[in-house]
């Protein structure tokens, strides 16, 4: 049995300097401060679109939100918050399409206050390095996992896509990556193409088990979220596998407590995007390493659009980010204790 202690807030509401909001991230400060960060502009794609972020103060309260990275005529996506060796690192993408992405970087030594000059992550990078939507984890050897994943043109179907997922290794403290192989899917088994523009794997999200085991779960285009695992620290996957948890398409995360206990977000709807809401959004619990899930814990369940999740850690308490509605991003505290 698991029980939650739970607190909610939106990060802003009402006045924000933008018209749509997406795909947030959450980062836990070594002080114990929380900040968020999210794309924002007049729309997905717009030109206008920047990486906007607040600090959450020691009352509880969000400060207003303000630009983190911001460059003229084009488009930024997927900000994604680190906190490594006492800093804060922010990884974004940039590009008009997904497909001609690339990765910025950039640091912050005052949690979130002032930023470095971003540069890009790998040189010459097209289609997307590092994370592509969730956060690093650190393995007990101090390399970084960065889940990972491209999206690239169907030479095969024109107009379709597949979808790819890896991880990016770091074994400098993220001065340098190297790509891992591709996770193994059999494609001739997926139907995506019949139901979406796309048919694969994308936006994995990380655990370890031990010190070179490695998990993680994939949002997928066939109705339900897949597994892969590592066992020599990231570098190999085994064939991604079918679980038994729904997802339409969209977007999910996952963080570890210092229990051991897996926590999973995720919009637990059979289908795909484009015939099924993303609603409700849950957490649900782990205590065997993934392989079954209980203990629901309900964050939305109105009609609406509740998606892109994102979840961390910090002792005994999860926090957690998510798209409403484009409107706004919401935000949860919650406290868990896992009973015997």
């Amino acid at each position: 049995m698991i029980d939650v202690v739970s607190e909610k807030q939106y990060i802003f509401q009402g006045e924000q300097p933008f018209q749509s909001s997406h795909a947030s991230t959450v980062a836990v400060l070594p002080g114990g401060g929380v900040v968020a960060a999210w794309f924002a502009g007049k729309h997905e794609k717009s030109s206008d679109v920047a990486i906007w972020m607040s600090r959450r103060g020691e009352g509880g309260e969000w400060s207003a939100p303000y630009k983190a990275a911001d460059e003229e005529g084009i488009a930024h996506w997927n900000p994604v918050l680190f906190v490594h060796e006492h800093m804060l690192v922010l990884f974004y993408k940039v590009g008009h399409e997904i497909t001609d992405w690339f990765t910025r970087v950039t640091v912050s030594e005052d949690g979130g206050l002032t930023w470095r000059a971003p540069r890009e992550l790998v040189e010459g990078d097209i289609g997307g390095r590092g994370p592509v939507r969730n956060k690093p984890i650190v393995l007990p050897n101090g390399t970084i996992l960065a889940p990972s994943s491209i999206e690239r043109h169907d030479p095969d179907a024109p107009g379709k896509q597949i979808w790819e997922a890896f991880v990016d290794r770091s074994a400098d403290g993220g001065r340098t990556w190297e790509k891992s192989e591709h996770v193994p899917m059999d494609l001739s088994s997926y139907v995506g193409t019949d139901h979406w523009f796309a048919k694969g794997l994308i936006q994995p999200t990380l655990w370890s088990s031990a010190e070179l085991r490695v998990h993680m779960l994939l949002r997928s285009t066939e109705g339900f979220i897949y597994r892969s695992d590592s066992v020599d620290g990231g570098q190999t996957w085994c064939e991604a596998y079918q679980t038994l948890l729904p997802n339409n398409n969209s977007g999910i995360d996952v963080a570890k407590l210092d229990n051991g206990t897996l926590a999973l977000v995720y919009n637990p709807v059979s289908g795909y995007a484009t015939d099924s809401p993303r609603t409700p959004l849950v957490i649900r619990f782990s205590i065997d390493n993934g392989h079954t899930w209980g203990d629901e814990f309900v964050l939305e369940e109105e009609a609406g659009e509740y998606s892109y999740p994102a979840i961390v850690s910090a002792g005994d308490e999860l926090y957690v980010t998510y798209t409403w509605n484009r409107e706004r991003i919401a935000f949860w505290r919650l406290g868990v204790t896992v009973g015997v």
